[in-house]
């Protein structure tokens, strides 16, 4: 079973996903923000967290579109007897 299949047998939606996407470019603009506003001792480290938050969009969006596939296939079969 892949990891869209389950997300999708458990009621998670590609929107979901998306939006999750969407919000954690903006988490990565706010934490390398901040990370400007930090003493330089602790700068590097901030700007590290901003970096590792910035690897998640790619990450959800691509799980939300295999969540998507399984949403169509499901439509395609029609509703279970």
């Amino acid at each position: 079973m892949t990891i869209g299949r389950l997300l999708h047998r458990i009621g998670l939606q590609a929107l979901h996903l998306q939006i999750a996407s969407l919000g954690s470019i903006v988490l990565c603009i706010a934490l390398w923000l901040r990370a400007k506003t930090v003493d330089q001792e602790e700068r590097g480290n901030a700007e590290r967290r901003a970096l590792f938050v910035g690897l998640w969009p790619p990450m959800f969006w691509l799980i939300g579109e295999s969540v998507r596939q399984n949403e169509d296939r499901s439509l395609l079969r029609g509703p279970r007897a």
